[in-house]
């Protein structure tokens, strides 16, 4: 059973990301990464519905990339099940790439180079202006701490990226959803979960930044919203 508080929660910030950052307008057509994680498919559950209002007037379609030479499984029937339900057609492309030729660059790096690679691609020849990505509020905070912790730099991955050299705009619809509201919610809805034995996915910076957050927001319970208002305050949630 969903609960309708917690629905009704994540909806509320979804729709206010998207009104706050312009990130869904009339005529628009939005290509949805849907990896068969829970952040991917609560993404496209709100979308469709929201696009079935038709307010905005958009239409949705959803790709997944498979990359063939890595053992990182989804069930493709559950994928295509999902989106037959919310009306969504679904498109189910194959890539691969090879590590070797180029060692400066870490695997995950490669990887999810060459599936952005297919989204675009994809976005293009079906006419898609937008693509749509899972990240919630906890990557968006993590990213900035990796930035400033790593690189010197105060920034994240934008609610909206528009590319200058494509007629594509990147949204991240949930970046206002904490992962916490996300989790619960894929376990009362019964999402499936994907097989995870990719040979790379091992501890990382990421992996420990989420445990630095958590730590610092136990001895300040504010800290998200701190970090969070410093982001909204230094305009980094929008690039042009």
């Amino acid at each position: 059973m969903i609960n309708k508080e917690l629905y009704k929660r994540i909806n509320e910030k979804f729709v206010k990301a998207f009104a706050t950052y312009r990130l869904l307008e009339d005529d628009d057509k939005v290509l949805v990464g849907l990896s068969g994680g829970k952040d991917s498919l609560c993404l496209l559950e709100l979308l469709a519905k929201r696009a079935a209002i038709s307010h905005p007037n958009f239409k949705v379609e959803a790709i997944h990339v498979r990359m063939a030479n890595i053992s990182y499984e989804t069930s493709t029937d559950y994928l295509r099940r999902f989106c037959d339900e919310l009306n969504v057609p679904i498109h189910v492309v194959t890539t691969s790439f090879d590590a070797s030729t180029d060692t400066r660059k870490h695997p995950c790096f490669l990887c999810s180079w060459n599936r952005r690679k297919k989204m675009f691609e994809l976005a293009q020849q079906l006419g898609c202006n937008k693509i749509a990505l899972g990240h919630h509020q906890d990557d968006l905070l993590h990213t900035s701490l990796m930035n400033l912790l790593f690189q010197g730099r105060f920034g994240t991955m934008p609610a909206r990226l528009s590319f200058r050299k494509m007629p594509l705009t990147i949204i991240r619809p949930l970046c206002m959803v904490p992962e916490a509201d996300i989790k619960l919610y894929a376990e009362m809805r019964g999402y499936e979960q994907q097989i995870k034995c990719c040979p790379y996915d091992k501890a990382t910076n990421r992996t420990e930044i989420r445990h630095l957050m958590e730590q610092v927001e136990q001895m300040n319970p504010e800290a998200r919203h701190s970090l969070w208002n410093a982001l909204v305050r230094e305009g980094k949630l929008i690039e042009e």
